[in-house]
């Protein structure tokens, strides 16, 4: 996604918005959220574009897609009814704060069907498409903060081609990407004709909901956060209103060489230390330290401030026992390194890789978990809202979730996939690592990286970028 203009104007024809309420009566009841989905940070619709080229060879071409999605929608929201409800506030016995829930009042999802003007492919499938024309494929959201009462809505719009794209909006706060992935998957699987979803959606919030005694001692002290606000280093181009956002195209190959070269930073002892144990340094590790370093680069930030590195880190698996394959709700926690930024800047780049490594393997385990839980919500209670000031990097994969390949309402499996950008920590912290479109062959085994920076600051990411792509084994990171 990019600043630079698509060819013409996109202009759309669109419907007046109907209400898909689910196929068959829903249980009514008030549902609470856990104390993941209530971290304030979460609380906006993340609003994200699937694209699907018209597929000649196919029956349901016959078919009007937003008559089928509509369709599956309304059958989908049977399992899945909290998102045909309300999010509400409910209030707390304990306390006099407000914690978010779900009102399932069966009332139904907001739909709007749009044609457009022109074909796919003379958007090229959306790839490096620019913001005003992203907003335009999704149901808009006039909410200064991206928050919205609706869990859940969509714009599909229908191309001169036969192809259509799906834009989905979901509030953070009810689903994470994985929660994300498995509605959209249930959604498909109805489309293409099936009487259920293959995993059937579980509620249970309280698996990681804080009980409510083990707070109590912890209120007394004062709140720790992991980087004293006044060491965090500063952007001489934070704060601004202007923001540009972009994604990057990285293929394996470039991937492969930074690895290697990572590798040659190690001395012959430790490399021999860390064969014994096998050592590898995943793309995950390699892409993230480097783009952590690009983006301290880009901003400026003060070389004796703090900067600090952050991944999100998926639980389902690391509770005991594990969550319920149909569990839909937030469940992540962060791994943290805080390095100072002369050290990131100057250090070997292998250093903060070998961090990074570290800091995943103490975020798996469950005391770790239940730390954070206690974290999120001690900062609930005192209203401690992260601002994004361009100190951090907050890091989400979104490579595992299997939406590209694998999710076909009949059409094949959507060859491009575009989040429209979310304001979370004031947009500039956030960094998504997204799978490569289906469109280039060359980008198999290649990443995509989501940024959105200054600006003032852009050219200078771009830069180091380029020289990502260009870089020979031996030189220098």
């Amino acid at each position: 996604m990019g600043n630079h203009n698509t060819p013409f104007s996109l202009s759309l024809d669109t419907k007046d918005v109907v209400i898909v309420k689910p196929s068959k009566p829903t249980p009514s009841q008030i549902l609470s959220l856990s104390t993941i989905d209530n971290d304030p940070n979460i609380n906006i619709l993340c609003q994200t574009i699937y694209v699907y080229k018209p597929n000649l060879n196919s029956p349901n071409d016959q078919k009007d897609p937003a008559s089928l999605i509509k369709e599956a929608l309304s059958k989908a929201l049977v399992y899945y009814y909290p998102l045909a409800g309300k999010i509400t506030t409910l209030d707390d016995d304990d306390d006099d704060d407000e914690k978010l829930g779900i009102n399932c009042n069966g009332d139904g999802v907001p739909f709007l069907e749009a044609n457009a003007n022109c074909e796919l492919s003379s958007l090229n499938y959306l790839e490096g498409v620019d913001v005003p024309t992203a907003q335009k494929l999704v149901f808009d959201n006039p909410s200064q903060d991206q928050t919205s009462p609706y869990p859940l809505v969509f714009k599909v719009t229908k191309f001169l081609c036969g192809g259509f794209t799906i834009g989905m909006g979901l509030s953070h706060s009810v689903c994470d990407g994985f929660g994300a992935s498995k509605f959209y998957r249930a959604l498909s699987e109805f489309a293409s004709g099936k009487n259920e979803p293959s995993v059937k959606p579980v509620w249970e919030r309280e698996r990681l909901t804080l009980k409510k005694t083990s707070l109590k001692e912890e209120e007394k002290e004062p709140f720790k956060f992991l980087v004293d606000e006044t060491s965090l280093a500063t952007s001489p181009f934070l704060p601004t209103k202007e923001i540009s956002h972009e994604c990057f195209n990285l293929n394996s190959e470039t991937i492969k060489r930074l690895k290697m070269k990572l590798m040659k930073e190690v001395d012959s002892d430790e490399y021999h230390n860390m064969m014994k144990e096998s050592f590898t340094i995943t793309t995950l590790e390699a892409l993230g330290a480097y783009v952590w370093r690009s983006k301290v680069r880009a901003l400026k930030l003060n070389n004796d401030g703090e900067t600090l590195f952050c991944l999100a880190v998926g639980v389902r698996h690391l509770m005991d026992p594990p969550l319920n394959e149909g569990y839909y709700g937030n469940a992540f926690v962060a791994s943290n390194v805080v390095l100072k930024v002369k050290e990131l800047n100057e250090n070997p780049l292998f250093e903060a890789v070998k961090l990074i490594k570290e800091s995943k393997k103490v975020s798996m385990n469950e005391e770790h978990i239940r730390n954070s839980i206690n974290m999120l919500e001690m900062m609930r209670r005192r209203k401690i809202k992260i601002e994004g000031r361009g100190a951090s990097l907050v890091l989400t994969d979104w490579r595992q979730l299997g939406l590209l390949q694998e999710v076909d309402f009949g059409w094949k499996g959507s060859v491009n996939i575009v989040p429209v950008p979310w304001n979370m920590f004031g947009f500039v912290d956030l960094c998504l690592f997204l799978p490569p479109n289906n469109l280039d062959p060359l980008m198999k085994g290649g990443v995509r990286i989501f940024v959105s920076l200054p600006k003032a600051s852009m050219a200078k990411f771009k830069e180091e970028m380029e020289l990502l792509k260009g870089m020979k084994v031996d030189e220098d990171i």
